[in-house]
């Protein structure tokens, strides 16, 4: 049975940190810690912008199928442009996840050291303006993340610019998703239990019911329900790890709608905030004790991680 109650993941404003910079991130970090997610209002991405990209979104998956298709690369892990419905699964899931999605990378200049682990962007011929838009909105997402990660910094004790070098060219991806309506007795669900492999999510359109997280605490799914226009900012797999677990990754899903529902698409903006492809997950000495223990002796880089994890999920085949 799903528990419908809201989960009491707080909302913060990111307008705070520029008022009181350690009481933003004491206040995320606590949120972090209790349930792996925040909701973070006044974000600064432009909301006109975000109405854009809405949009845009929408016509691109209103695209016929076989269009849409020319834009699959066979064997690229869904890197970049588009990986078709029912291609990817959760993790020891036995059913695949009823989605479609569309994912914009990094650009980089022509010659960058990153070029081989980073492909180059795919973009559709149409909409109009749709690699105009999406550019945009990375660089916007890409700087309410470092605003994040600056805070995440502060409350693990660091540098607030300890991140820096860390994300500078980092791996990151916006991902477009779409859910298309499904019939009452489909099999599977939206997007099935699963973790982030990344440092933190940041996400628009969860207003939309369907977000759950598993309470740690109480062991029920948990949804979330964020104001209009705010963003849903959970912890990924990289971060926990990095963290000794101390800032942990939550299960999450998408669940399907209910019955009167169940015409309608769903639409989100998931962005998977990556570091640089060499960066070396070792866990933070500040995050290891006596009571917790360091779970990963054996560090590992950002470019390896993300491959196994990417098998897992089907998304690469081996």
């Amino acid at each position: 049975m799903t528990d419908t109650r809201s989960a009491e993941v707080p909302t913060l404003s990111l307008a705070d940190q520029d008022r009181d910079p350690h009481a933003f991130a004491t206040a995320l970090g606590g949120s972090f810690e209790r349930f792996g997610f925040a909701i973070v209002a006044d974000h600064g991405v432009p909301g006109e912008l975000i109405d854009r990209a809405w949009a845009q979104t929408k016509a691109l998956f209103d695209l016929p199928e076989e269009e849409k298709r020319g834009y699959h690369v066979p064997g690229g892990g869904g890197a970049r442009g588009y990986t078709p419905f029912k291609t990817e699964i959760a993790k020891d899931a036995k059913v695949v996840d009823l989605k479609e999605f569309w994912h914009v990378g990094r650009e980089l200049p022509e010659g960058h050291a990153y070029a081989d682990r980073m492909p180059a962007n795919i973009w559709p011929e149409r909409p109009e303006g749709f690699r105009d838009d999406f550019l945009e909105l990375f660089a916007a997402f890409d700087r309410a993340g470092d605003r994040l990660l600056s805070a995440i910094a502060r409350h693990l004790k660091l540098d607030p610019h300890w991140f820096d070098p860390a994300v500078k060219d980092g791996n990151s991806v916006l991902r477009l998703l779409h859910y298309p309506p499904i019939p009452a007795d489909a099999e599977g669900v939206r997007a099935g239990a699963h973790e982030d492999i990344n440092l933190i999510t940041l996400l628009l359109g969860a207003e939309e019911a369907g977000l759950e997280l598993l309470d740690r605490d109480s062991g029920e799914w948990l949804a979330i329900r964020p104001p209009e226009g705010a963003m849903v900012v959970n912890v990924g797999d990289m971060l926990q790890r990095l963290t000794n677990h101390v800032l942990p990754s939550t299960t999450h899903r998408v669940v399907n709608p209910p019955v009167e529902r169940r015409g309608f698409s769903r639409y989100s903006m998931p962005f998977f905030l990556h570091p640089a492809p060499d960066f070396l997950i070792e866990t933070l000495p500040g995050t290891v004790s006596a009571e917790n223990p360091n779970r990963y002796p054996t560090p590992i880089t950002a470019h390896d991680y993300l491959y196994e994890r990417l098998v897992e999920i089907g998304l690469i085949k081996k």
